[in-house]
């Protein structure tokens, strides 16, 4: 039997910019183990996008061995649409002109290309209790004390 991996992701930011943070969920089937993995950050200033992307990158970085069969849901079509309806590869060849958080396309695609990675989109606030608990895990990472600092988006500033 080979390893599935789902990892449920969701990010937010109380303003857009703002305080933001993500939630991640990792659940690992092989034979007859089951493993979880629960993750969660904030950041002082930065976008629902950035948290939304980071969260994926973040769960995917957790995955150590190359070439797995990864299921990502998210709430984001932001994401969604942006792979399965294959505008990364425009984005990419075309040096992600003009586009928003190229650090972390970048980035993305790095761990993308390592694995079998497959979106699912999931309607946000709809009584999914893995992407609601990920959604509350990214509201509280706002609330911690010592936010990370988005360094690349405050750059910007």
């Amino acid at each position: 039997m080979n390893k599935i991996i789902h990892i449920y992701t969701d990010g937010s930011s109380k303003g857009n910019p703002g305080p933001g943070g993500y939630g991640i969920f990792i659940e690992t089937f092989f034979s007859n183990s089951y493993n979880r993995k629960i993750i969660s950050q904030g950041f002082r200033y930065t976008t629902n996008n950035r948290m939304e992307l980071l969260s994926v990158i973040v769960g995917l970085e957790k995955i150590e061995n190359k070439k797995q069969n990864i299921v990502v849901f998210t709430d984001s079509k932001y994401i969604v649409n942006t792979v399965q309806k294959k505008w990364i590869y425009n984005w990419e060849k075309n040096n992600f002109h003009n586009k928003k958080n190229v650090d972390l396309w970048k980035r993305f695609l790095n761990l993308f290309y390592k694995h079998f990675v497959l979106f699912q989109w999931i309607k946000s606030h709809n009584y999914h209790y893995i992407n609601d608990y990920c959604d509350r895990l990214s509201v509280e990472a706002t609330q911690k004390k010592n936010l990370k600092i988005d360094y690349v988006y405050e750059k910007k500033l």
